[in-house]
């Protein structure tokens, strides 16, 4: 990519686009573009159309999407299918009618199958059921990665479609509702020290930044105390959900950030694929660590962060989830990018981002 080009990054503000956005940044890419919600409704096929018409972006990144941990994809489920279409549709769609050079799709390795072989290689897709609790997000995105290799196949398109595993960090979701394993747990943990150690105005200026609900720094404590009790949290122990038992990798935005970018600059779809096979599938790239821990140990690796003293609590009759999901990278090393933020060091920094972004 020439670094004037007009690169359109769509989620910028998000934990995955945002890193993506400074990553550019730091490599000298001048012209960048970006919307915020409020600017630009991704959902809007027509303001999709008049935004590219206007700006003509040469490269685009689609960061953009409806995301959130078990819970959320739990109770919204048509949301989770729905928007996540939608927004696909349109971007990839005015991407094609625009002639963009090069489209990155950022999807999520939850497109694997329950079952998936561990680690789990891009063939895995589609070899058998999916975990029914996040399966409208998974077809949204296995829609979405299909939508980029059969526009490449037919059309000679240059879109390439990356596989995150679990991310973490700056500008993460922390909402209790919304939010993924690793800072709903931060978050939770948290405001469990807080509560144990009676730290109310902690609690408050928490709740002032990120209202549970309805309910801000503003309530009386018995309200507050009643409103954390819902996530499992009281003043001397903290109910998480599941066993602790499955196991899960986690990578740091920035790191997936910059993978993304290598692929942008390194990796063009035939790249991806084996010319010889009859057949050309799965051309989507895994981006992950290649490691692992349980959700109990990463409990542990965030208790010693924040410094919580209380019990831990496992409810065991909230679902698990899938009991393991650790990607294979081999794709990706082979082409030439390795991760650098381990879990141990990123827990804590993701703490310190939470406390000093209060």
């Amino acid at each position: 990519m020439e670094k004037n080009a007009k690169i359109y990054v769509a989620g910028h503000r998000g934990l995955v686009g945002s890193a993506i956005w400074k990553n550019l940044q730091s490599k000298g890419y001048t012209n960048l573009v970006g919307r915020t919600h409020a600017e630009l409704d991704l959902l809007d096929g027509a303001a999709v159309k008049a935004f590219f018409d206007a700006e003509r972006p040469e490269y685009v990144v689609l960061a953009a999407a409806f995301v959130g941990g078990i819970m959320a994809n739990s109770v919204y489920r048509a949301d989770f299918i729905y928007r996540n279409l939608q927004i696909q549709q349109n971007v990839i769609g005015e991407s094609f009618r625009h002639g963009v050079k090069k489209l990155l799709f950022l999807g999520s390795t939850c497109i694997y199958p329950r079952e998936a072989p561990q680690p789990i290689p891009e063939s895995a897709l589609l070899t058998s059921p999916l975990e029914y609790t996040n399966e409208p997000y998974a077809i949204a995105k296995i829609a979405g990665l299909k939508m980029c290799e059969s526009f490449n196949l037919q059309y000679g398109t240059n879109y390439i479609a990356v596989m995150p595993t679990n991310l973490y960090g700056p500008n993460d979701n922390f909402d209790l509702v919304s939010s993924h394993v690793l800072p709903a747990m931060i978050r939770k943990m948290h405001l469990a020290r807080l509560l144990n150690e009676g730290d109310w105005d902690g609690l408050r200026r928490d709740l002032d930044r990120r209202p549970v609900g309805n309910v801000d720094g503003s309530a009386t404590q018995q309200v507050i105390i009643d409103t954390l009790a819902g996530y499992g949290i009281s003043p001397d122990a903290l109910s998480l959900w599941g066993s602790g038992r499955p196991i899960r990798e986690f990578l740091w935005s920035e790191d997936m950030a910059d993978a993304s970018v290598f692929v942008m600059e390194n990796v063009d779809f035939k790249d991806t694929y084996n010319p010889a096979e009859r057949d050309i599938r799965n051309c989507h790239i895994n981006i992950g660590s290649g490691r692992e821990v349980t959700i109990a140990q990463l409990a542990e690796l965030v208790r010693r962060a924040v410094g919580y003293a209380g019990k831990i609590l496992w409810d065991s009759s909230k679902p698990d989830g899938t009991m393991r999901k650790l990607t294979d990278v081999s794709r990706l090393h082979s082409l030439g990018w390795h991760h650098r933020m381990e879990i141990e060091d990123g827990v804590p920094a993701l703490y310190k981002w939470y406390v000093d972004n209060l």
